[in-house]
């Protein structure tokens, strides 16, 4: 599986990117906390594994802290909050220290710490999903189930205008969304979007779903493709946590003075 390299850079550049486009409402504190849950968040199950295993002693609780803690959502459950007033005092040290500047001037609230955690916790398993077990992790052959690779894919002209009328209207949509002369808002229009992304997404998924595990026999729903598989991990592991990283943005009231502290 990926080790701590990876996991943090893979972290620290979307963090990054965040910190950037958001004008430091997504402050050096969420990057720091999002890479740390992002690196040994989850894999506090397997350091504890190891630690049983090395010691000779505790190892059925190792195991059991394995199977605990190193999963993409038992950590938020069981982990979640008590790490979130960890950090929120992480943070509040780390600001009166002088050690790491936010522009709001205040340290991370529990609700962003907790969202921060969850988002490192499934950023942690986009990888090791894909890059574990010698390719053979549960997720990514689900993934690959949810496609067509014993023959070649028969044609089906259902799947054809299935999928290019829900392309057409995703297209379609945005475009009509963001036509010239609207009156409304960006967050309006935004959000409108996001609704219409979702939408289209779910009835994607809906008729790739008919088609893998309702229809007697089963055919392809795109082709070769595994479409319902990419389309429900990329939604967990990768829109999910990058939204949690949104959420806990700063809002704008709180920007400061950069370097400036509490007094």
């Amino acid at each position: 599986m990926p080790g701590p390299g990876p996991h943090t850079i893979y972290a620290l550049t979307s963090g990054l990117a965040l910190l950037h486009l958001s004008n430091g409402r997504f402050s050096p504190h969420h990057c720091f906390v999002y890479a740390v849950n992002a690196f040994i968040g989850p894999d506090l199950g397997s350091f504890a594994e190891w630690l049983s295993e090395t010691l000779k002693t505790g190892e059925a609780i190792g195991s059991a802290a394995m199977d605990l803690i190193h999963h993409p959502f038992y950590y938020i459950f069981i982990l979640g909050f008590p790490l979130s007033f960890f950090y929120r005092w992480v943070s509040k040290v780390l600001l009166h220290k002088g050690v790491l500047e936010s522009v709001s001037g205040v340290p991370l609230a529990v609700r962003q710490c907790f969202l921060l955690v969850s988002a490192g916790s499934l950023s942690h398993f986009f990888l090791d999903h894909l890059f574990e077990e010698n390719g053979q992790s549960s997720m990514y052959t689900w993934i690959l189930s949810t496609g067509w690779w014993n023959t070649r894919a028969p044609n089906n002209p259902e799947a054809v205008i299935v999928v290019g009328f829900l392309c057409s209207c995703l297209i379609g949509g945005f475009i009509y969304i963001y036509r010239v002369k609207h009156n409304k808002s960006v967050t309006a229009r935004s959000l409108q979007s996001i609704c219409l992304v979702v939408g289209v997404a779910s009835l994607y998924c809906l008729w790739c779903t008919s088609q893998i595990y309702w229809r007697n026999p089963r055919q392809p729903a795109v082709g070769e493709e595994a479409d319902l598989g990419v389309l429900v991990f990329l939604a967990i592991y990768f829109v999910l946590p990058h939204s949690f990283c949104i959420m806990s943005i700063n809002p704008g009231d709180h920007l400061g003075t950069v370097g400036e502290l509490p007094r």
